[in-house]
């Protein structure tokens, strides 16, 4: 299964009415406070393994400051259940599952702490994750999320059935728009896949992130969907990637219709839009090979960017003893600490020198090493207010646009960005 942000469309109905409310969470106890806490964390077997590890490895140490730690509650997603517990006040004091998209709305709610006012806030976080922290600062300066885990998303492909076309499955034409359409309908005249690939052609928000954005962020060397408070996406280069996925589904090589199932894996799509997460997933089912995402001209894969596809972790103000949540949060990402998260999960650290840092990791685990490379490259969703609301509407014109070719392209983007502009700007 995809490990992919699981919002359903009723979820992010939920979503963006939590993100409307200004009460809930109120503020607890202060910052210099301690005594045990409670985490979530994600559901994920791995992670899980992960969090069992770290919170024995803390509470073995501090007899004061115990972590009583559960998986997230159930629910028809992460993101509405945090929410739910801002509202409600109960929130844990962290949750290593924490979507940046989300963030925005839990700022608003009050349900998070600005890391930043802790005496190092600030000076953790960047000097943890380097020049890539500024993507998560709000629009006050301040970090309301610490950077913590990415899946920097790629281009896996099937080798078997690029060799069953005649096309070499070492060295794949895929680096340019021109080089990845023509083997594409290489793949697709030879019939050894319905689809060349077949990102999920449905409605949610979300799913921009996994078709339009990665390109986006490779066409123009790492640049977010909004910055500054203003669509960046209504120009050459954003017409360029919507034309070139309007080209793919227009001549069916993707379907416009969602598929039930993993059409990666069940050989129903030669390639897919994947992160580090599917080496595990796919193992040895599927004779894979990875390469960076596509741009127009073609870019060298030591200066391609994608999206990052992170979760990090918020400290809520419902929590009472913030001083020991700091430190917990602190001991959790540290170099050791990241260290064990990388050999548990294959998931990319959100911090400087990731390959230098873990050396014997990646060379003990070459597979994974072109997606630590890129992890340096990633770009998130804007830090933005209504940040759902903006990608509702962008994925809403581009399903018209572009999935299913009605009207024009660059009428489309104009009017996302008129669009998306105003929501940025709270109306």
């Amino acid at each position: 299964m995809r490990r992919r942000i699981l919002i359903t469309a009723a979820a992010a109905t939920g979503i963006l009415a939590l993100s409307a409310c200004s009460g809930g969470g109120g503020g607890a106890g202060g910052m210099d406070a301690r005594g045990g806490i409670t985490i979530w964390y994600s559901n994920n077997d791995a992670e899980i393994a992960w969090g069992e590890q770290m919170v024995e490895a803390w509470n073995a140490d501090h007899p004061d400051e115990q972590i009583t730690a559960q998986e997230i509650p159930a629910g028809s997603s992460s993101e509405e259940v945090i929410g739910a517990s801002i509202t409600a006040g109960n929130a844990p004091c962290l949750i290593f599952n924490t979507s940046p998209a989300a963030v925005p709305g839990f700022q608003r709610q009050g349900g998070l702490v600005n890391l930043s006012e802790f005496p190092d806030g600030e000076q953790y976080i960047t000097e943890r994750s380097g020049d890539l922290a500024d993507q998560y600062r709000s629009d006050d300066g301040g970090f309301y999320q610490l950077p913590w885990k990415s899946n920097p998303v790629m281009i896996f492909y099937n080798k078997d059935l690029f060799a069953q076309a005649g096309l070499d499955p070492e060295n794949p034409k895929l680096s340019t728009y021109d080089e990845f359409l023509e083997t594409a309908r290489t793949l697709k005249s030879a019939g050894v896949a319905p689809y060349a690939i077949n990102p999920a052609p449905t409605s949610e928000f979300f799913q921009s992130w996994f078709d339009f954005y990665p390109l986006y962020a490779a066409q123009t060397g790492g640049t977010q969907l909004v910055e500054d408070g203003t669509a960046t996406f209504a120009d050459a280069n954003g017409e360029a990637v919507a034309e070139f996925w309007r080209t793919i589904y227009g001549e069916q090589l993707a379907g416009n219709e969602q598929y039930q199932g993993d059409a990666f894996a069940d050989a129903q799509a030669a390639m897919a839009i994947v992160g580090p997460w599917a080496i595990s997933v796919y193992g040895d089912s599927v004779n894979w090979g990875s390469v960076p995402v596509p741009t127009e001209q073609g870019t060298s894969a030591d200066e391609t960017w994608t999206f990052s596809d992170a979760k990090n972790v918020g400290l809520f103000t419902a929590c009472e003893n913030k001083a020991t949540a700091w430190d917990v949060l602190k001991f959790a990402t540290s170099e050791e600490q990241d260290g064990e998260w990388l050999n548990a999960t294959g998931q990319m650290p959100l911090r400087q020198d990731l390959t230098t840092v873990y050396a014997d990791y990646f060379s003990a685990n070459p597979a994974y090493e072109q997606f630590g490379a890129q992890a340096a490259r990633t770009v998130e969703v804007p830090n933005v207010q209504n940040s759902v609301e903006i990608w509702q509407a962008f994925r809403d014109g581009y399903s018209k646009a572009v999935i299913f070719g009605e009207g024009d392209v660059s009428s489309f983007l104009s009017d996302a960005k008129t669009q998306i502009d105003q929501l940025a700007a709270g109306n």
